[in-house]
């Protein structure tokens, strides 16, 4: 007998966009413009507009795996970029536009953007950028044009985006695309170093865009409204904009609004049923809620799903939002995870009273997505699943970059194919993985190890403290010793002493911070998590 095969259909953005135009075109998509008006449209005509700007770009010269960067806020011109410039055989480039100019240059530059589309509202910022020394053919301005003036002389010549679309040759052919072809492009935080490029393929792309919507991932589905808080310009809105066209769901996109009243009014009048955002971003959501009055003004959907990622969320924020009839969902990845890598469910077998092993879990990172591998490893192998041993993370799979752009560091992959995350955590019996720190983000006080990131959690969940860093500074007898920067909530007081004695009851001695310094805020990266080299800087020269 002859043994069957099947066929042999490559993974490509392009079926996907089939999808979302014959099958989901009906389904709205809606964004708030930078006037603040609601605006509205479909599936349908993103993906028939993203059609006409591959035409655009592929007439005007762009050839297969050239580079387009964006420079935009979360709205639908910026999904038919998502769309377009892949289907044009080009490699989408989301620039972060959080960064300094002279780092969005650097990048641009190192990744040879040849394009750049950009919101007519950041035409200032490209100009600084292009001061910086940025170097791209030509500038493509989303918008009405009224702030082309006040980007100034160093951007040049432009043209109008829906010029540029209008002028798509219906003609134009448009490249058979390979399932290895390059889609996209995203650069690190360079928080540790230059910024480092990793290239997204078509097929490490779609693999993720179908696993995050499973139902013991981020759970999407065609009867979903989605509200991606996190921006399209960090690690593609962590994969959610091509997960909801492929689903169906509903995409609501914030603009330039990401203040909490904003976020809310969205979520209400659109009845959101799953939002995505940083820890930073939710906490302004619950305090916003427990505000007299806001719940009435605010009325959310019953079971609101809130996925959080980009730095661990303390467990009380957890439980107030259970208070509040939502229900939080712990996700961990980063740029070289595509994002999304581990998610955290509440098994079957755990009882539903049980909360404390509920949110013994919930707290936790989570289990790998399916095709993930996941290790916590130290130098004498795979430390034991006892919720006690740490070792660093590692990770392999489909969707995990295999070297950066240009080869930096490839020391960062182990001789077996596993990243190096640079993420210190331990595992529990059941596999799920809970990260205490970043390995340069440990505190070595006395030859013991300190980590800062599990101070932090367990701070915020004193019921003054709104948000809480932990660093490690200098100390001429011990080498360092922690210190905890505070940002107090509204209206509420603590001392040193107290916070320190909330620490120690579950903490060792040691690991309690010698002080605790209030602050008005945190520094920030430009992915909303805090930004400790900052805060180093300003207390390096502290005396204990």
């Amino acid at each position: 007998m002859t043994a069957s095969t099947m066929m042999d259909v490559p993974l490509t953005l392009d079926a996907l966009a089939d999808r979302a135009e014959r099958w989901m075109g009906e389904v709205e998509v809606v964004w708030r413009k930078p006037d603040r008006a609601v605006a509205r449209t479909t599936y349908a005509h993103v993906i028939g507009r993203a059609r006409r700007l591959a035409r655009a770009l592929v007439s005007s010269g762009i050839r297969r795996g050239d580079r387009v960067a964006t420079l935009m806020w979360n709205h639908a011109a910026h999904l038919e970029a998502y769309f377009g410039i892949p289907l044009a055989g080009a490699v989408l480039h989301t620039l972060n536009l959080r960064l300094h100019p002279d780092e969005i240059a650097y990048i641009a530059n190192d990744a040879h953007d040849r394009v750049v589309i950009v919101d007519d509202v950041l035409l200032p910022l490209l100009a600084k950028v292009i001061a910086a020394g940025a170097k791209f053919e030509r500038v493509i301005v989303v918008g009405d044009g009224a702030a082309t003036v006040r980007g100034g002389s160093e951007i040049g010549a432009t043209e109008a985006y829906e010029a540029v679309l209008a002028a798509a040759p219906e003609d134009a052919v448009l490249p058979v695309l390979a399932e290895t072809d390059a889609l996209g492009t995203c650069y690190t935080s360079g928080t540790t170093g230059k910024p480092k490029g990793v290239v997204y393929t078509h097929r490490s792309t779609l693999l993720h865009t179908l696993v995050i919507a499973l139902p013991d991932a981020l759970g999407l589905a065609r009867k979903d409204t989605l509200l991606p808080v996190v921006p399209m310009f960090h690690v593609n809105a962590w994969g959610l904009p091509y997960s909801a066209a492929m689903t169906g769901a509903k995409l609501v996109m914030p603009g330039p609004y990401l203040d909490a009243p904003s976020l809310l009014e969205l979520m209400t009048t659109e009845r959101v049923t799953i939002a995505a955002g940083v820890p930073t971003i939710w906490i302004g959501i619950r305090d916003a809620l427990d505000a007299p009055g806001a719940r009435e003004k605010f009325p959310l959907q019953a079971g609101l799903r809130m996925v959080v990622g980009g730095a661990a969320a303390p467990e009380q924020l957890i439980r107030d939002f259970d208070r509040l009839g939502m229900h939080l969902i712990h996700a961990w990845g980063m740029t070289e995870t595509s994002p999304v890598g581990l998610v955290s469910h509440v098994p079957p077998d755990v009882a539903v009273d049980d909360d404390a092993q509920r949110y013994f879990i919930r707290a936790k990172q989570g289990l790998p997505t399916p095709f993930v591998e996941v290790r916590v490893r130290t130098e004498h192998g795979d430390v034991p699943r006892d919720d006690k041993t740490t070792g660093e993370v590692l990770i392999r799979g489909p969707w995990i970059a295999a070297s950066y752009v240009g080869g930096h560091t490839p020391e960062r992959w182990t001789d077996d194919g596993y990243f190096r995350t640079g993420d210190v955590g331990r595992m529990c019996p059941r596999g799920y993985v809970q990260l205490v720190d970043r390995i340069a983000d440990m505190i070595k006080s006395g030859g013991e190890w300190i980590a800062s990131a599990e101070l932090e959690t367990y701070l915020m969940g004193h019921p003054a403290v709104k948000e809480a860093a932990v660093i490690g500074v200098a100390h001429p007898k011990w080498g360092e010793r922690p210190l905890a920067a505070v940002v107090l909530r509204d209206g509420q007081t603590a001392t040193q002493d107290e916070l320190r004695a909330f620490l120690g009851a579950k903490f060792a001695k040691f690991w309690v911070p010698d002080a605790v310094v209030f602050v008005d805020a945190i520094p920030r990266t430009s992915a909303g998590k805090f930004l400790k080299t900052a805060l180093r800087d300003q207390f390096r020269d502290r005396a204990w």
